[in-house]
């Protein structure tokens, strides 16, 4: 579920004292409300050190919204990472989502940081890359073989890098359908639903997941990559009565495939109970959990916030059930391909919207028939009159991958789209790809030509996703 935005968004401490506001991102689609503001209010809204890598307090007000917790400030770009091969080993670009560094004064870039679960990582063997301004595991004994293991038995991630918030306070459903188009007020409690942030053009600042916890209280789990500016997006929206929260002191684990929750149901009783995209809090050897059926490798499985001092002892329960094994990010990007689930930076990023890449589904019939939220316009022509491209996907004839980059081209040779991420699918055993073609390129069966390093791939376009969600909805 990151882009360039969040790197243009931020700035150093010197460059907030020097100006005396926030500066505004060049780069389209961002919010760039003018006005001042205090640099030490944003300093400390956003910290930075000379010369250090450090944390900060943000239990502080900014334009409105409350923000609790604190945040670390940097992110690094990533080690791509393909099924089958190893990051970085022929300058292909990166499948997983880059981040942008932000240098410090010293023009130094800025540590890198390590999750709760960094020594219980390396100590099974695997290999760690930098991802999302973090130290994380590519693969323990292989991506093809951890990809295969998670379609058959089941699979532990560790996705601790994601930003896991919480809003709470009088007014917090309305504060947040101002900046997303979900259906909040009608969302049941204890349900989660798929949604975007977008800005007023309606292009996509991010993909999220949020579950309504209470009338006052929805939790709320964005990309790593992007959290940060995602956060000093919406403070800039939420009004005085609501308080976001970065859940710092939280790790978050997936378990996924199709004997995940069996497993899970060992260690946890009662999680068995949940259908898609339902969660619940559960109690585990004294620790709170808040436990999402969900997930993002087309697999039924769930998701466990867990607090940071728990989370080593969580792991080796689970790791301890036969069914599961650990499974590194190589294998987490091409099973979220294979079940055509987007990721953002790549095939999602704010000159796309919700039209183009193919997510009409995140749009409520409430919303779209009020109107009221960002975007609104353009999105209504575009689902009236058709976007000008759309997200696809590409079966790739032969065994040769095509990768992030590549262009698709028409007849006559003339570049009329992009792919997005592709790679090999183990589980297809074919080389896919995600595109955006012409709509009038998109059907599925259409023949379309791929141009990589000056070689033309033969593609079909597809329908997604490449292999069937197996989500459990309930017994029929």
């Amino acid at each position: 579920m990151a882009g360039n935005r969040h790197g243009q968004a931020r700035e150093s401490a010197a460059a907030f004292q020097a100006n005396g506001r926030r500066r505004r991102s060049n780069h389209p689609g961002i919010s760039q409300a003018p006005g001042t503001a205090p640099a030490t209010t944003l300093w400390k809204a956003f910290p930075f050190r000379e010369g250090n890598h450090r944390r900060g307090n943000l239990a502080r007000r900014r334009r409105g919204g409350k923000l609790s917790g604190s945040v670390t400030e940097g992110e690094t770009i990533v080690s791509g990472v393909r099924a089958g091969d190893t990051p970085l080993d022929d300058g292909d670009r990166p499948v997983s989502d880059a981040t942008t560094t932000i240098d410090n004064d010293e023009g130094e870039a800025p540590a890198i940081q390590t999750l709760p679960l960094d020594a219980w990582h390396r100590a099974r063997g695997g290999r760690m890359v930098e991802f999302a301004g973090y130290h994380m595991p590519v693969q323990f004994e292989g991506i093809m073989a951890e990809h295969l293991w998670t379609r058959e038995s089941a699979g532990l991630f560790d996705v601790s890098h994601m930003g896991q918030l919480t809003f709470t306070g009088d007014g917090v459903v309305a504060a947040l359908e101002a900046l997303l188009p979900a259906d909040i007020a009608g969302l049941p409690m204890e349900r989660a639903r798929y949604s975007l942030l977008l800005d007023d053009r309606g292009g996509i600042l991010d993909d999220l997941m949020l579950t309504r916890q209470a009338d006052d209280r929805v939790y709320m789990v964005v990309n790593g990559a992007t959290k940060y500016d995602d956060i000093a997006h919406m403070l800039d929206s939420l009004p005085d009565d609501v308080t976001l929260n970065l859940m710092e002191d939280h790790a978050l684990l997936a378990v996924q495939g199709p004997k995940a929750v069996a497993a899970l149901a060992r260690v946890v009783p009662g999680v068995e109970a949940l259908v898609f995209m339902q969660a619940r809090g559960f109690a585990w050897q004294g620790h709170d959990l808040w436990i999402s059926r969900s997930g993002y490798t087309g697999e039924d499985g769930c998701e466990i916030s867990v607090p940071a001092d728990a989370v080593e002892a969580l792991a080796d329960a689970l790791l301890a059930q036969p069914e599961v094994k650990p499974i590194g990010l190589g294998a987490r990007d091409s099973l979220r391909l294979e079940a055509g689930l987007p990721l953002y930076g790549h095939d999602l990023d704010t000159d796309t919207t919700p039209v183009m890449a193919d997510l009409g589904f995140a749009l409520s019939k409430r919303r779209r028939e009020a109107g009221d939220y960002p975007g609104a316009a353009r999105i209504a022509a575009e689902r009236e009159n058709g976007a000008i491209q759309k997200r696809v996907g590409l079966l790739v004839e032969g065994r040769q991958p095509v990768r992030e980059g590549a262009t698709v081209v028409d007849a006559d040779g003339s570049t009329v789209g992009r792919v997005t991420s592709g790679g090999f699918a183990p589980s297809v055993g074919a080389p896919i790809a995600m595109a955006y073609v012409p709509v009038a390129m998109a059907a599925p069966g259409t023949s379309v030509q791929l141009v990589q390093r000056g070689k033309v791939h033969a593609a079909t376009v597809a329908p997604m996703p490449f292999v069937p969600h197996r989500y459990f909805r309930g017994v029929k």
